[in-house]
């Protein structure tokens, strides 16, 4: 079945910016809508990016449209979400997960994503 492993993660001053990788195996990428999820410590999990199966659906949080990017590149099996002016707000634990029957209308429709990685931790302190 597939696996999700996220990497990429650490500690960034405010303004900085970090890549955060998302490598399946197990199974193609190329099948699956997904999005990029969060939790801070104490807060309830909120999506942050989707990208639907073929790319041609994408969406943000708000707060994060114009400095973060979803990319999706199938020939590495990876997906990658690109975080730029990085802000306290920030810091959380990040999730990729992959849903083969999703879609991507907004970041908060993440439910049917089945498949979820264990999390890379960004911390950007005040």
């Amino acid at each position: 079945q597939l696996q999700l492993a996220e990497s990429g993660g650490g500690l960034v001053q405010p303004g900085g910016s970090l890549r955060l990788s998302c490598v399946a195996s197990g199974y193609s990428l190329d099948r699956y809508a997904i999005t990029w999820i969060r939790q801070a410590p104490g807060k309830e999990r909120e999506g942050v990016s989707c990208v639907s199966i073929t790319d041609k659906a994408t969406d943000y949080l708000d707060s994060e449209k114009g400095r973060f990017t979803i990319v999706r590149d199938n020939s590495k099996n990876t997906v990658y979400l690109q975080m730029n002016s990085l802000k306290p707000g920030d810091t959380a634990v990040y999730y990729c997960a992959a849903g083969r029957h999703a879609v991507c209308r907004n970041v908060f429709e993440y439910s049917g994503m089945n498949y979820w990685g264990r999390g890379a931790q960004v911390t950007v302190p005040s």
